[in-house]
């Protein structure tokens, strides 16, 4: 590192989910780290999600590799932490509603077994019910994967930029980035709310943001907000089990469509409430309330469980998705400018993925070999795309 005495190894652009892992693994590898957050902690996209560590709806690639390695820190070096961020192992079921759907969905589950995931086929619907009890009797079958994971992603936000800060790290709120600093072609830091500061390396992780942070160092950076509403009901005695999705899903999560699409997403909470989604649309960030979307991810929840239908929802929230044009997240230094560097676009698979986005973060920060390869995540791809 390049930085004055006094500045930071690394400076974070950002707390939510991903600006905290990353900060928590750069401290406990011994860099100096400062993070800066306009807002307050985990106040975007991070608290307005249901916080889901999946592989079940990542189809096979660079994607679902960044999933498996994720899991596994999850679950393996950061696993005495889980309490503290109510990690829950509770399993994911994808269901089918007709023989088709179905077959495309064994399909997927197949390719991902040839990774070691594990997905049990649920070839129909008594099987299905011995799951889940209150699942729509007309479902063809599903798949269910044991290894999807819950946890509640404000307080792993938080607790993971505890462990940063207990290694040294320093958290700066209320703080708005309004420049990216460069000397003879280099990131040296950022110009801020709270005036200059310099850094060995700057780190983009402003999620939904992010592309309006790399604008600041004259960068183009296609990460764009997906708007998602997610409705809450009143407690419930048990109905739901899993996390309990339509095979559409995965197509939806898949799809560059701007427009609206819905696609069923149910799961109980410890405190009886349920979870519905999901619904996703490109409208910048509005932030607007919409009845349609609402009204079809209700119906949409109700299809998959019925005993849901006359279950009063007491509150919906929304939140932006940081979306990438090829489905993609962006990791890794800038060729564009040194200095720079991205963890960003995880749309809707970020608080599962920032814990792995962070390992190999700091592995390339430490000229190390990466566990997985980052060519595939290279934040100038997009740019490199148009020139050809």
């Amino acid at each position: 590192m390049t930085e004055r005495p006094g500045n930071p190894d690394v400076l974070v652009i950002g707390a939510g989910i991903v600006g905290a892992a990353v900060a928590r693994a750069a401290a406990e590898a011994g860099f100096s780290v400062t993070v800066v957050e306009r807002g307050t902690i985990a106040a975007g996209t991070t608290s307005r999600c249901e916080g889901n560590l999946l592989v079940s709806d990542k189809e096979v690639g660079p994607e679902l590799e960044l999933a498996l390695h994720s899991q596994r820190i999850w679950r393996g070096e950061l696993a005495e932490h889980a309490a503290q961020w109510e990690f829950e192992a509770k399993g994911g079921l994808v269901v089918a509603a007709s023989e088709g759907a179905k077959t495309a969905l064994d399909a997927l589950a197949e390719h991902q077994r040839s990774l070691g995931i594990r997905a049990d086929d649920v070839p129909d619907i008594a099987a299905l019910h011995d799951i889940e009890p209150y699942l729509n009797p007309a479902m063809a079958g599903g798949v269910y994967y044991p290894d999807d994971a819950q946890v509640q992603p404000v307080l792993a936000a938080h607790h993971l930029l505890r462990l940063a800060r207990d290694r040294g790290a320093r958290l700066l709120t209320g703080v708005t980035v309004t420049g990216i600093r460069t000397r003879a072609g280099r990131a040296i830091g950022i110009d801020s709310s709270a005036g200059a500061m310099d850094a060995g390396v700057v780190v983009n992780c402003a999620g939904p943001w992010a592309g309006e942070i790399a604008a600041l160092a004259g960068l183009e950076l296609p990460v764009l907000p997906r708007r998602g509403f997610v409705l809450v009901t009143e407690p419930v005695p048990v109905t739901v089990r899993h996390k309990v999705y339509a095979a559409e899903y995965v197509q939806n999560v898949a799809s560059s469509d701007a427009g609206l699409q819905v696609s069923s997403v149910v799961e109980g909470t410890p405190s009886g409430t349920i979870l519905m989604g999901a619904s996703r649309e490109r409208v910048g960030f509005d932030t607007s309330f919409s009845a349609e979307a609402v009204g079809r991810v209700a119906r949409a929840g109700a299809e998959l469980f019925p005993v849901l239908a006359d279950v009063q929802i007491l509150r919906t929230y929304s939140g932006f998705r940081p979306y990438c044009p090829d489905h993609l997240p962006v990791i890794g230094p800038d060729a564009r400018l040194p200095g720079l560097w991205h963890a960003a676009g995880h749309e809707g698979a970020g608080i599962g993925l920032s814990v792995g986005t962070a390992a190999l973060i700091v592995q390339a920060l430490r000229g190390e070999p990466t566990d997985l390869p980052l060519d595939a995540f290279r934040p100038e791809r997009f740019a490199e795309r148009v020139a050809a």
